[in-house]
């Protein structure tokens, strides 16, 4: 099993307004996730793991203005790097996604996550946030 992970934040229960009705209320986490399960291979060929960083860095080089390409870097530099790099494979057999946003609670203490994420001056709390939105949505529906 590999465990890929999104974005996740602590959720204080000061954010939900059943801490004041009743104070029933504990921390916790809201996250996404998905565990891939399959089985590996491991890929020590030069050749082949040169390429696929050549083509992985192309992907991401695409949109800047002036992009770096492999050929930018001395030759005998990226084998020394690239001799550190072990590519793994995963023949995929199940997927399990999982997330815990907030889904648990009352409307009002969704929207006191939401909140308090959305104020936040992390970028991954305001994609969290994000995602309880998104949720939440769902959930009307």
């Amino acid at each position: 099993m590999v465990i890929f992970t999104g974005p996740d934040a602590y959720i204080t229960p000061t954010w939900y307004p059943s801490k004041q009705e009743h104070g029933k209320v504990v921390p916790t986490w809201n996250y996404v996730a998905v565990h891939a399960y399959g089985t590996v291979r491991f890929i020590d060929d030069r050749n082949f793991l040169m390429q696929h960083l050549e083509t992985l860095t192309d992907q991401h080089e695409a949109s800047h203005e002036h992009p770096w390409a492999m050929h930018d870097a001395p030759q005998d530099y990226l084998e020394a790097l690239a001799r550190a790099v072990i590519g793994v494979e995963i023949e995929i057999t199940r997927l399990e996604g999982k997330w815990k946003m907030s889904q648990n609670r009352p409307a009002d203490d969704v929207d006191g996550v939401i909140e308090g994420l959305s104020t936040s001056s992390s970028e991954v709390a305001r994609a969290v946030a994000d995602e309880v939105v998104s949720r939440k949505k769902l959930r009307r529906h």
